[in-house]
């Protein structure tokens, strides 16, 4: 059909979000902005139609008339349908264009009228709608849309291309999508304009099939659900959606070990073929979807003779993939083996699991299938499978584990010992180690409704706080409920109070409260002589006492190192080696952090510690970020992030070092994106400590992005938070220089001074030498905008230097691009005996730096910088000096009140702005007044005018 000129779809059929396939969306938007054509091809189910219309929405504005047909596999054989479809509605506006042969050949191929065909009007036909189209163009573009070419009538695809190959520069644009598979779209390529971009849409991944299935409203499915729907469905969004809704309208999951139930609407995608297969082909195959990784040996082993012939046959069908090398069954898509086997009969399947229990070479796979042969209680069955789950643990499969454990529980009877509530309790615990929160939390809840043991009970409260992560805020109700069931017991009471410890410092903030249960719960754990316990706590205490400065930090430090050791403390993301690192990194001993990093993150992926491994990807993007390799940390931060967000875990503080990493290497646009999506985390979580870390993120970015004043709003918060914290050292979050150069360039050096000043302190008590050297580059900006530009220019190059000295190369290419900024800034001044200053200096240093880092952001401000030249350098604001000579005599915060005054603030705006309260200003500007001897807030404005007071 056509609409001419406003084209319109039903609000139904044009979706708001193309989840997924934002990429390929821009891409085929811009070709078709450029005036090319698109067609979208790929697999069924795969969404091509979907993102099709979201094109043609999106784009048929820009076109005068729009054609449109979709074709369907019931109406491919009739003749010139698709034509009738694209030109009827138009045949009256262009017939009188067209001679009279090509007329009377389309008229008769559109109405039916006269029984044309190809073969007696081929050439009048194709010329006809040759013509038509340009008929059409010349009053504007032309648009042609077409869904499922593959289901084109014959006689309509063949005219079309035709004339797609001839149109030239007329403006008529194709947008077709057609079912593929694997790359084979070539024939109908050759059908479309030369200029067409073949768009290939593949699966989706597990983060954007969580985010579809939420999209359409199926939100109570957990996290381990939907990674068995992205297995299942492949990544395709139809079979995901169309799984997530049965799962959703299901009373009932699945049990654990069984592969998700395949609703009669995908099954019929794939019955069909199996019913073409002989009966016994099809119990091979349904022994080969019983199997985790089936093999013709292990077909053999399980009874079935005539595995080759078998498996051949349904290859010949398509059921089987017939690519890659190997000695692998490998079904042609997941759906397939999930369809035989929910068709199954019960008793048949458990048949199979009983044969493969005995064919199957992994321990692990033997145990899966006695159980799913098996029904009720057999302790033999429940030992068994507890084994394969702790070889699973050792294996570094905890996922795997916690399967095996909740199937150990559901055959173990319930006078055993262990009994069953013992079992699914590891298997929570098992849950955790994978990332697999949500499901651990539902455990712990259904053992919580049943437990009276009080080992129990506080054993599942802790699943349930774990689970939680970063938003402890939500369990706050727990701990009343878990002190109680530890009453007296030290080893219960040192879980509770490391638990404790967390929440005085993620929900409360407060790093002496959290320092101080820490150091509780391993002193309750060393009575109990429970190691492990105290090797977390220990290991807490001495993180805690890093990030606070705290002169405990390198003793608590040893402590938490000291033998015996536990190998899952040792490799823990909170634990002692993680300790070890954050010491490390903060004290400058770059390569043995990066090297302390490497070898935890390898040893928790052998293991299969989820959560552990996004916070050492995190760590180790950190590292490199520092050490100036961004390319490198970008990529390492990109890892991390995916990760959080596939696992749900852990995702604020990813999304935090990735704005770093991008701002630094990548697109400055997303940096400041991630930054808020950071800080939007640390605040729905409660969670302070990340909070400040997020918006440090925030204003590297919006310095980066060139706002100064958005930096300093953003960086005054954290000097805030920080100070609420009990945060002291400045190396923890190194947004000091940031803030000061930001307020440099907003004219306010005085504050700038006084950030520098209060964090020299501390830097100079814990010998923070990189802390120190990047503050001594902000005091170079301060000076130069005081006009003390030798001192600043000599300062900067002794940064330079030291940085490089350090290893920090971002740092030091800063120090370098500040350096040629200001040599270029001070042409024209004089030294005081009048000899002049260094002329403007060449970039070519930053840039080299820069690109060593491939620091691309930097890069482009010294590209901007040294095209613009000198006279595009501005000289940064110099305070009156009589001002500044006037608060030379006051400490910090009054001088940044009475510079407030100055500037005419109220006291509730000096407030807001330092974030303290009217009160304090009030106190602050008492003082003021004694010691500059004056009497009212008249008198500090008239200093900042330069007049007396008396």
């Amino acid at each position: 059909m056509t609409v001419p000129r406003d084209f319109q779809e039903p609000p139904r059929s044009r979706p708001d979000l193309v989840i997924g396939r934002e990429e390929l969306f821009t891409s085929a938007r811009e070709q078709l902005g450029r005036g090319g054509s698109v067609l979208l091809h790929g697999p069924a189910g795969i969404g091509k139609s979907t993102v099709l219309r979201a094109l043609a929405a999106d784009y048929a504005g820009a076109a005068r008339t729009v054609l449109r047909c979709s074709a369907t596999e019931s109406e491919s054989h009739l003749p010139f349908l698709a034509l009738a479809d694209l030109f009827g509605l138009v045949l009256e506006e262009v017939s009188g264009a067209l001679p009279a042969a090509q007329r009377t050949a389309l008229e008769s191929a559109l109405t039916g009228r006269g029984e044309s065909t190809l073969q007696r009007d081929g050439l009048a036909l194709r010329l006809a709608v040759l013509s038509a189209l340009r008929v059409l163009a010349a009053k504007g573009t032309v648009l042609v849309v077409a869904d499922d070419l593959q289901w084109l009538d014959a006689a309509s695809a063949e005219l079309l291309g035709f004339a797609a190959r001839r149109l030239g520069d007329t403006p008529v644009q194709m947008l077709c999508a057609v079912r593929t598979e694997g790359q084979e779209y070539d024939r109908h390529l050759r059908a479309s304009p030369p200029d067409t971009l073949a768009v290939r849409l593949g699966p989706l991944s597990r983060t954007q099939v969580s985010a579809l299935l939420d999209h359409r409203g199926y939100t109570p499915l957990s996290r381990s659900t939907i990674r068995d729907i992205h297995r299942t469905s492949g990544g395709n969004p139809l079979f995901a959606l169309e799984l997530g809704r049965a799962l959703a309208e299901s009373p009932a999951r699945p049990r654990p070990g069984e592969p998700l139930p395949v609703p009669t609407s995908l099954r019929a995608l794939v019955l069909s073929r199996l019913e073409m297969l002989s009966d016994e082909a099809r119990r091979t195959l349904l022994v080969a979807s019983a199997g985790a990784r089936p093999t013709l040996a292990l077909l053999h082993a399980a009874g079935r003779e005539h595995a080759e012939a078998e498996t051949a046959q349904a290859a010949a069908l398509g059921l089987l993939a017939t690519e890659g090398e190997g000695p692998a069954v490998r079904f042609a898509h997941p759906l397939i083996s999930a369809a035989l086997y929910a068709e199954a009969p019960a008793a048949e399947r458990r048949a199979v699991h009983a044969a493969l229990s005995t064919a199957a070479s992994d321990p692990i796979e033997r145990a899966r299938h006695l159980a799913l042969a098996t029904t009720g209680t057999d302790p033999e069955v429940a030992a068994r499978l507890a084994e394969g789950a702790a070889l699973a643990r050792d294996r570094g499969a905890p996922s795997v584990a916690a399967s095996l454990g909740l199937l150990a529980a559901r055959h173990t009877p319930a006078d055993s010992t262990p009994g069953p509530d013992e079992r699914r309790l590891q298997a929570a615990e098992d849950a955790i180690t994978a990332g697999e929160a949500d499901l651990a939390r539902d455990i712990a809840r259904d053992v919580l409704t049943r437990a009276t043991a009080p080992a129990e009970r506080v054993r599942a409260w802790m699943v349930v706080i774990e689970a939680a992560g970063q938003a402890l805020g939500d369990v706050d109700a727990v701990f009343p409920q878990v002190l109680a069931d530890a009453g007296d017991d030290p080893r219960l009471l040192a879980l509770v109070h490391y638990q404790l410890a967390w929440r005085g410092l993620v929900v409360e903030g407060d790093f002496a409260e959290a320092r101080q249960e820490a150091a509780h719960a391993a002193e309750l754990a060393a009575r109990g002589k429970d190691r492990r316990t105290e090797l977390m706590a220990l290991s807490f205490q001495a993180s805690t006492e890093t990030l606070m400065g705290h002169p405990d930090a390198p003793a608590t430090v040893k402590r938490a190192l000291k033998e015996p050791q536990d190998p899952y403390v040792a490799c823990h993301h909170n634990g002692a080696g993680s300790a070890r690192f954050r010491w490390l990194i903060m004290s400058d001993q770059l390569p043995e952090a990066r090297a302390t990093i490497t070898a935890l993150l390898r040893e928790v992926r052998r293991r299969g510690m989820v959560e552990s491994e996004v916070h050492f990807l995190r760590f180790l993007a950190e590292t490199e970020l520092r050490s100036g390799h961004c390319g490198r940390a970008l990529d390492l931060a990109r890892e991390s992030l995916r990760l959080a967000r596939d696992s749900g875990i852990g995702e604020g503080a990813s999304a935090m070092l990735t704005s770093l990493a991008e701002a630094s290497a990548g697109e400055v646009d997303r940096a400041l994106a991630l930054a808020r999506e950071a800080a939007d985390h640390a605040e729905v979580d409660g969670d302070q400590m990340y909070l400040s870390r997020a918006l440090a993120a925030l204003g590297y970015a919006q310095l980066v992005a060139g706002d100064p004043a958005a930096t300093v709003r953003s960086l005054r918060r954290v000097r805030e938070l920080e100070q609420g914290l009990g945060i002291t050292d400045p190396a923890r979050g190194r947004w000091h220089g940031d803030l000061a150069e930001a307020l440099v360039r907003i004219g306010e050096p005085g504050e700038a001074q006084d950030v520098i000043d209060t964090a020299r302190v501390h830097a100079l008590r814990l010998g923070r030498e990189s802390v120190l050297a990047v503050l001594d580059r902000a005091e170079a900006l301060v000076r130069a905008a005081r006009g003390e530009h030798e001192a600043a220019l000599v300062r900067l190059t002794s940064v330079q230097d030291r940085l490089g000295r350090l290893g920090y190369g971002l740092e030091e290419a800063r120090a370098a691009f500040a350096l040629a900024r200001l040599r270029t800034q001070a042409v024209g001044f004089v030294r005081p005996g009048g000899t002049p200053l260094p002329g403007p200096a060449s970039y070519d240093e930053a840039a080299r730096l820069f690109r060593r880092c491939r620091a691309l952001p930097w890069l482009r401000q010294v590209d901007a910088a040294a095209a613009a030249g000198p006279a595009a350098v501005e000289p940064a604001s110099v305070a009156p000096p009589v001002a500044l000579d006037a608060l030379e005599g006051l400490a910090s915060m009054e001088r940044q009140v009475a510079s407030l005054v100055m500037e005419g603030a109220t006291n509730r705006e000096i407030a807001a702005r330092l974030f303290i309260s009217v009160k304090t200003v009030e106190a602050t500007l008492t003082r003021v007044y004694r010691k500059l001897g004056i009497r009212s807030r008249v008198d500090i404005v008239r200093l900042a005018a330069g007049r007396r007071t008396t």
